[in-house]
C-alpha cells in the first residue's frame, strides 16, 4: 500500500480534519461544513465529498453510540428516510447542475435559517411524519451537493425548542445512519478512487483526535456553548461556501501544490 507524499496540501487537510473533528464531537455535526470548501479547493469537490464520507464513518461511531440511547427515534427515522431518498438527487445535481448558482442559493438559505433561529423564533406548525420526510429530503439534496445536510435538520429541531442534548443525539444518530447510505451511493458513482481512499486513511487519526477533544468540551460546556458553536458552524459553512471565496481557496490550493 503506497501512500501519497506528505506535502503542504496534505498538512492543510490534516489540520482541517482535526478542526472538523472537534466540531463533530462538540456539536454532533460540522464535518462537511468545515472540510468541504477547503478539501474541495485542494483536491476537487468530488474527491472532497468522498474524503468526508470515508473519514466520518468509523471514527464517529464511539461518539454516536452513547447518543443512540438518548435520540428520539420517532423524529430521527422519518428525517433519515427523507435524507436517504433524495441523497442521490443531490449527487445528480452536483454532477450536472450549475455549481455557482447552487452555491449562492444554498449559502443564502443557510444564513437566513441562522438569522431566524438566532431571533428565538419557534416553529409551531405540524411536526408529523410528512413534515419530517420533507426536512430530511432537503437535507439529502444538500448532502449530495455539498456534504452539508445539517442546517435544515438543525433548524427544524432547534426551532422546536428541544434541549441541546437531544438535538445533538438526534444529529449523531441521523448522520450515523446516513454514513451507510452515503458510502453505497458514492461507491456506485465511482468516487472512491485509490488516491482519495489513501488520503482518507491518513486524515482519519487527526479527525478522531478532534472528535475526542470536542466530546470532552461538550461534557463541560453545557447548553450555551452548544448553541453558540452550532450557530457559528452554520454561519462559517455558509460564508466559506460563497463563490466570493473561490479565489482565496484557489490561491491556497496553488500554494499547496508548489
Amino acid at each position: 500500500m503506497e501512500f501519497p507524499p506528505f506535502d503542504l496540501a496534505m498538512a492543510i487537510l490534516l489540520a482541517v480534519a482535526l478542526i472538523a473533528g472537534v466540531a463533530k464531537g462538540l456539536s454532533g455535526f460540522g464535518t462537511g461544513m468545515i472540510m468541504a470548501p477547503i478539501a474541495g479547493a485542494l483536491y476537487g469537490p468530488k474527491a472532497a465529498l468522498a474524503i468526508i464520507v470515508l473519514i466520518d464513518s468509523l471514527p464517529a461511531i464511539p461518539v454516536a453510540l452513547p447518543a443512540l440511547r438518548i435520540a428520539r427515534w420517532r423524529e430521527v427515522l422519518p428525517v433519515s428516510a427523507g435524507l436517504f431518498l433524495l441523497f442521490p438527487v443531490g449527487i445528480w445535481i452536483l454532477t450536472n447542475g450549475n455549481e455557482t448558482a447552487l452555491r449562492w442559493l444554498i449559502c443564502l438559505s443557510i444564513l437566513a435559517c441562522v438569522g431566524v433561529l438566532w431571533s428565538g423564533w419557534r416553529y409551531r406548525g405540524p411536526r408529523n411524519t410528512l413534515t419530517s420526510l420533507g426536512v430530511g429530503g432537503v437535507a439529502g439534496v444538500l448532502s449530495g451537493i455539498a456534504s452539508i445536510p445539517g442546517p435544515p435538520v438543525i433548524a427544524y429541531w432547534m426551532a422546536a425548542g428541544l434541549p441541546a442534548l437531544i438535538v445533538r443525539a438526534n444529529l449523531l444518530a441521523l448522520f450515523l445512519l446516513g454514513e451507510f447510505v452515503s458510502i453505497g451511493n458514492l461507491w456506485v458513482a465511482g468516487l472512491f478512487e485509490r488516491d482519495v481512499v489513501m488520503l482518507s486513511i491518513i486524515a482519519t487519526p487527526a479527525y478522531f483526535a478532534g472528535i475526542l477533544g470536542g466530546w470532552a468540551m461538550f461534557a463541560k460546556g453545557g447548553e450555551w456553548l452548544y448553541r453558540v458553536v452550532t450557530f457559528g458552524l452554520i454561519v462559517l459553512a455558509a460564508v466559506l461556501s460563497l463563490p466570493l471565496f473561490d479565489q482565496v481557496f484557489e490561491a491556497l490550493a496553488a500554494l499547496a501544490r508548489t
